[in-house]
């Protein structure tokens, strides 16, 4: 019997796969632009996540992003601790504890001050060193603070089917719901607009905000000119 043309190998799923899983995340994004096949490959949940895992040598990431810009980069800033408070806990506390800044913790939570610790029962904290994260589990979770999601650390056990702060998989449909359709009444546009805006931007309502505002200037500029 002759041999598979090395073309003709190539173009198989199971093979196509196989490389993928070793590509970075910007060549998995290049590489869904050539053709339907390599597309559909490239987009794959586990080929995706295996590119997320692997600069950081992460053991596995669990749950399923609201939206597949999700997985669009990795950096450092995508992950965070969970750290459920407890009494006496004071975000200059928890920056040292974590080595971090405290503005980082505020911002990353959404927090004016440093009374909202006290209506939660949780905060996320980032990641200062990126150790913690080899050989470790991640949970993506929608954080109703936070208003976006994010890859999270549990140092101690691991999420609870719901925590007051944020949401695991089994309710992120109804949260991403709850977002676009306040992200619709803002904009004042349709579901189909929001969502979009939502997806480019990574899931962050006040980024989705900002692109929309963004053009909508430039089409009134435009139609000015």
């Amino acid at each position: 019997m002759s041999p598979i043309p090395a073309a003709a190998a190539l173009t198989t799923a199971d093979i196509l796969r196989l490389i993928f899983t070793a590509l970075s995340l910007p060549d998995l994004a290049r590489a869904a632009c050539v053709c339907r096949m390599w597309h559909a490959i490239a987009s794959d949940r586990d080929v995706v996540a295996a590119a997320f895992k692997a600069p950081w040598r992460l053991r596995e990431v669990i749950g399923i992003p609201s939206s597949g810009g999700f997985w669009r980069e990795s950096g450092l800033e995508k992950f965070a601790i969970s750290h459920r408070l407890r009494d006496g806990d004071s975000v200059a506390g928890l920056a040292v504890k974590y080595d971090v800044q405290v503005m980082d913790i505020k911002r990353l939570n959404n927090m004016m001050s440093d009374h909202g610790i006290h209506s939660r029962e949780r905060l996320l904290v980032p990641i200062g060193n990126p150790d913690l994260l080899i050989n470790s589990t991640c949970y993506i979770e929608l954080d109703k603070y936070a208003k976006r999601e994010v890859a999270v650390l549990y140092l101690e056990g691991g999420p609870e089917r719901k925590l007051n702060g944020s949401t695991t998989r089994v309710s992120s449909d109804q949260g991403k719901k709850r977002i676009i359709e306040s992200l619709r009444r803002s904009m004042r546009a349709d579901d189909g607009t929001a969502e979009y805006y939502l997806s480019i931007s990574d899931g962050d309502p006040r980024a989705a905000l900002s692109e929309f505002s963004q053009d909508l200037t430039w089409e009134r500029n435009t139609n000015m000119a």
